[in-house]
């Protein structure tokens, strides 16, 4: 079956019942019903505290075949996903799904507990480290191929019944004894708990693991105690020096700040720079950069915004505390400022990923937004966008919120330099796609802008602006005179070689990533 980016996607894969291609970015309208939260008792004077993990895994009645959930705002720093899947295979419990929001390096130990059947399926929006480098060239290690889904996606696919979860681990900072907890505070505080509240809201049992269990009532509250099966403490359920950075920095590289002044000047001279705008930034170098380009213009022009969403960084929460923009919305918080800002600033508000990005909701967030600024592993001249694979065809990012921001921005600004080493980042088709062309409005590069041409309105405002405006094509070729063209990379297609199934935010299919073959 071919989709409507051109992929060709089989009609049959191991382990996926209903596949369905992608057909455009709004095309699909469901029509089911969503999933029903499992209903369970409670009984007067209970102690939900356990004692270890091992109780919590024999209280769930967890079994073999079952499906477990994290989040990933513990991200780099995480202890938690290793602590329980350890005390799972222990215990001897085998064929386990993993449905965690992301998966790190820190998860690379993964890869023991999929050699010896502990791990037989992945759902994740992405995979790095050595754990996507074995599954890309192991594919046929787990019993079907990965699931990959945007923030929205996951969301979605919880609240339809498609992603069901039996025992939902989900780690706060802070916690009482009667379950309600948050993630502003405490020694691994990590901010917005956005990415655990659909778990928590869903799965058919919830264990809250703490490193800092208080008598005191939480509030406010992240997650509510009546989502709340069972509570054990740790020493430690994270690392807070891979959790969060003191403040995440600007860019120093001359190519980035280059991309980052072209990009606030296509959203100025595109006339998004307006009293009420709302735009969306990444945690990246370049993305920041864009933030202080933007700041500085506010500031002359006594400009106010209306909301920022994150992904939320320090600089943001800045702009938000110095009255530039009115609220900020926070469903993953990525740095110690943004994480007290939290805490603090009753402007900035936590917000879970079906809120944020969730498309079968009548409100998503991002449907809102004006202007987002994007990176990519690498973009294609029919303005598709890679940030999955690397240029060896190797798993080693996340699909993240990238198709979920870019189908809803009114401005969707993807930045990528023409080469990184002697690679051509500007390909006649990217390795996989994970955003669509028709979802992405600019290219910005540092050596010049490209217009998705179904945007005549941004071609006519920025026409005479002074911006190098190029055809992609011009860009790659741009690309090609310093680097040269590249072999492709040779792919099996033997089904069982399917590495991983990229879904669209709306469930449909997307791509397929292959296993490499290499001679």
């Amino acid at each position: 079956m071919k989709n409507a980016v051109g992929r060709e996607i089989p009609e049959q894969i191991k382990g996926f019942t209903n596949l369905r291609p992608f057909a455009g970015a709004f095309t699909y309208v469901p029509a089911q019903k969503g999933a029903a939260r499992k209903l369970r008792v409670g009984k007067p004077h209970t102690n939900k505290v356990l004692a270890s993990i091992d109780e919590a895994i024999q209280k769930t009645g967890l079994h073999d075949g079952m499906t477990i959930s994290f989040h990933h705002h513990l991200r780099n720093g995480d202890f938690l996903l290793k602590l329980v899947v350890e005390r799972i295979a222990a215990l001897g419990i085998k064929d386990i799904t993993i449905a965690s929001s992301s998966l790190s390096d820190c998860h690379d130990f993964l890869v023991d507990y999929i050699k010896n059947g502990t791990v037989t399926a992945l759902e994740s929006s992405g995979l790095r480290g050595q754990l996507g480098k074995f599954l890309t060239l192991n594919p046929r290690a787990t019993k079907k191929p990965t699931i990959i889904r945007s923030h929205g996606d996951r969301a979605r696919a919880i609240e339809a019944g498609e992603l069901h979860i039996d025992v939902a681990f989900m780690g706060a900072p802070t916690c009482d004894r009667r379950g309600n907890c948050t993630g502003r505070l405490g020694k691994s505080a990590f901010g917005s708990m956005g990415y655990a509240m659909v778990d928590c809201a869903y799965a058919d049992q919830v264990v809250i693991i703490t490193d800092n269990l208080v008598d005191t009532p939480v509030v406010p509250y992240s997650i509510p105690e009546n989502q709340v099966d069972y509570i054990v403490v740790v020493d430690a359920i994270g690392d807070p020096a891979g959790i969060a950075s003191g403040a995440i920095r600007i860019t120093g590289s001359p190519v980035q700040l280059k991309m980052a002044a072209y990009a606030a000047a296509v959203m100025d001279k595109a006339g998004y720079l307006k009293n009420g705008f709302s735009m969306q930034m990444g945690s990246g170098g370049a993305s920041l950069a864009v933030a202080t380009y933007i700041r500085k213009e506010m500031e002359a022009r006594s400009i106010k915004g209306s909301f920022c969403v994150g992904g939320m960084v320090g600089i943001a929460a800045e702009m938000l505390k110095d009255g530039l923009f009115d609220a900020a919305y926070d469903a993953q918080t990525f740095d110690i400022p943004a994480i007290q800002s939290l805490a603090t600033n009753p402007k900035h508000m936590e917000m879970s990923a079906s809120m944020y990005a969730n498309p079968w909701n009548p409100s998503p967030i991002v449907n809102d937004l004006d202007v987002v600024f994007l990176s990519a592993t690498e973009v294609d001249v029919d303005f598709n966008v890679n940030v999955i694979t690397d240029s060896n065809g190797i798993c080693m990012g996340a699909s993240g919120g990238h198709s979920d921001t870019a189908a809803g921005a009114a401005l969707s600004i993807i930045m990528c330099p023409v080469t990184r080493g002697r690679l051509p980042m500007i390909r006649d088709h990217v390795q996989n796609v994970i955003t669509p062309g028709e979802s992405i409005d600019v290219i910005v590069t540092d050596r010049g802008i490209a217009v998705n041409p179904q945007r005549t309105d941004l071609l006519e405002k920025l026409q005479g602006s002074g911006l190098p405006l190029k055809t992609m094509q011009e860009l790659q070729e741009i690309a090609y005179s310093f680097v040269g063209k590249p072999e492709e990379i040779k792919l099996s297609q033997d089904p069982d070689d399917i590495v991983a199934v990229v879904e669209y935010r709306d469930g449909s299919i997307i791509d397929v990533i292959r296993k490499p073959v290499y001679e």
